[in-house]
C-alpha cells in the first residue's frame, strides 16, 4: 500500500526562502538582477541585499500573516495571502517568476486595502531608513 505524501501548504516553499539565515543563502533563490515591483514603493526594489533588507524589515511588521492559496503555472507562482498589521486587516497577493534555471527572477507584491497600503508603506519606509534608497519608500525621511 502506498501513500501520497501530503501536498505543502499554500507558501511554504517561499516563507522558507524567506526565513534563511544567511545573505548568501537567501539569494541562492534569485537571480543576480532580482527585481521586486509593490503597491507600497514607488520604484522597483533590484538585487538581493536590497530585497533581503526589505524582507526583514517587512516579515516583522505583520501581526499575523496566512497564505490562503498558492497557483503555479509554468514559470509563476501566485499566492494569496491574508493578516493583520497595526490591528487592521490587510491582504494580498505575491506573484514570483522564475527563470529557465528555475531561480526568482522578478516579484510582483500587491497589498490591499488602500488605507493599509498607505499605512505600511510609512512604517515600512520608517523601518528601513539608512537601508535602502529613500526614493524608493515615500516613508523614508528625505
Amino acid at each position: 500500500m502506498t501513500t501520497n505524501p501530503q501536498p505543502s501548504p499554500p507558501g511554504y516553499t517561499w516563507s522558507e526562502i524567506l526565513k534563511r539565515p544567511t545573505l548568501e543563502a537567501f539569494a541562492a533563490a534569485f537571480s543576480e538582477n532580482i527585481v521586486i515591483d509593490t503597491s507600497i514603493a514607488t520604484g522597483s526594489i533590484v538585487g538581493p541585499v536590497d530585497l533581503r533588507n526589505f524582507f526583514d524589515a517587512s516579515r516583522t511588521m505583520y501581526d499575523a500573516l496566512n497564505f490562503t492559496h498558492e497557483t503555479s503555472a509554468g514559470s509563476r507562482t501566485c499566492l494569496e495571502w491574508e493578516g493583520k498589521f497595526q490591528g487592521k486587516d490587510i491582504a494580498g497577493t505575491t506573484i514570483l517568476a522564475c527563470d529557465a534555471n528555475g531561480v526568482i527572477e522578478s516579484i510582483q507584491l500587491y497589498h490591499r486595502p488602500y488605507e493599509q497600503v498607505i499605512a505600511y508603506s510609512a512604517e515600512l519606509g520608517r523601518r528601513l531608513k539608512g537601508k535602502i534608497d529613500r526614493s524608493i519608500l515615500p516613508g523614508i525621511a528625505r
